[in-house]
């Protein structure tokens, strides 16, 4: 069994495939097995994934239903105690970071690092993570799935990325595997991949898709978010945090919440 499976999904995006196949294969790291996902691509993408086939443990070209439905295909297919997913477009810090990884795969269910992030020429950033996870972190953030290892036997125990869901079902998985599995999880300071923000989450129309899904994933699976915001709305230093208090607005306008927020 490799230690670390690498899954890249991809869609009629050969450039940035390319990108992400470099990164993979540049690695000092070699105990991988690296699988590519593709929704069968019209765009070269297909020629670039043959091309690099005997770098390749496993690849497919078909139709698939979404990101998700193919993340999942790549999850099943996996034999790493590991996953990650590093979709195409996104591609790894430098050359040696899997090997400056491999040694804290220590059998901790989640581990996750930082992620620069690029929006354009002359915007970036590291998002940095917190070392300590809650409930309060997944109302506005989540964790970054190119900068995440996750045990694959957890997928079985949490269960698969909803297909239901176009764009949160890895912060779904993420929520339900903190907040409702109580796993253990673990930090490192390290900034472990590159990510675009020009994906399907970025895009401004996404936002309010965003903000719905999310707040379906609460109401059905978390009842107790309401009541939450009960107490915590009742504690100034919550009120003026801006992010929080703008989605607690957004959830008592989709009905969510039923209170009256301090401006």
């Amino acid at each position: 069994m490799p230690k670390l499976s690498i899954i890249t999904i991809n869609y009629n995006n050969a450039t940035g495939l390319q990108k992400t196949l470099n990164s993979v294969f540049k690695q000092t790291f070699s105990d991988y097995e690296y699988i590519v996902i593709d929704g069968e691509s019209n765009d070269g993408s297909k020629e670039v994934i043959k091309t690099n086939a005997d770098k390749i443990s496993y690849w497919v070209s078909e139709k698939d239903s979404g990101v998700y439905h193919a993340m999942n295909k790549g999850i099943k297919k996996a034999s790493g105690e590991y996953l990650l997913f590093l979709n195409s477009g996104d591609h790894l810090i430098n050359d040696t970071i899997l090997e400056e990884v491999s040694a804290t795969l220590d059998g901790t269910d989640i581990i996750y690092g930082n992620i620069f992030l690029i929006e354009n020429a002359s915007q970036s950033w590291t998002g940095v993570y917190p070392d300590k996870l809650s409930l309060q972190h997944f109302i506005t953030g989540s964790l970054p799935h190119p900068a995440s290892f996750i045990k694959k036997i957890l997928f079985d125990r949490v269960g698969y990325y909803d297909e239901n869901l176009q764009i949160c079902a890895d912060w779904k998985f993420f929520l339900d595997a903190i907040c409702k599995f109580n796993v253990v999880y673990k930090h490192l300071d390290k900034t472990i991949a590159v990510f675009y923000l020009d994906g399907l989450s970025s895009t401004v129309d996404s936002t309010q898709k965003i903000i719905n899904e999310k707040a379906s994933v609460f109401q059905k699976d978390y009842p107790l978010f309401i009541e939450m915001y009960r107490e915590l709305n009742q504690l100034s230093d919550f009120r003026n945090n801006k992010l929080i208090n703008l989605f607690a607005r957004i959830a008592k306008r989709l009905g969510l919440i039923k209170i009256d927020l301090k401006k």
